[in-house]
């Protein structure tokens, strides 16, 4: 594992972990769920149904807002928030770039293996 993080430059290795820790809690992709099924939406809208707060949804956004997993935008008193979709792109590139590292390595393990 640590040859696969290796390859990568450590600031790419870095602004994933960022990513992969926002969306790391329940609430956080239910959170993301909703603005993908729903578009753009304001806290209330996006707490509306939820099991917290308000200010809890407005904690989890801002959270992945240093992500850059979503921004926000001001529409006369309320704050509207959506998903970067171009982040969720990245992290699955990513994941990608790592789970075809593994696949190589495995296929090498088998032939090892079975040679």
């Amino acid at each position: 594992m640590s040859r696969i993080l290796k390859s990568q430059s450590g600031t790419l290795v870095q602004a994933s972990a960022v990513l992969f820790a926002a969306l790391g809690d329940q609430q956080r992709l239910w959170l993301v769920s909703r603005l993908c099924q729903g578009g753009p939406r304001s806290i209330t809208q996006l707490a509306s149904g939820a099991r917290i707060s308000r200010q809890a949804v407005t904690k989890h956004l801002r959270v992945m807002e240093h992500a850059r997993l979503v921004r926000s935008s001001r529409r006369g008193r309320e704050r509207i928030w959506q998903l970067e979709q171009r982040r969720l792109e990245e992290a699955s590139c990513y994941l990608n770039q790592i789970s075809a590292q593994w696949d190589a390595v495995l296929e090498r393990l088998r032939v090892f293996v079975e040679e």
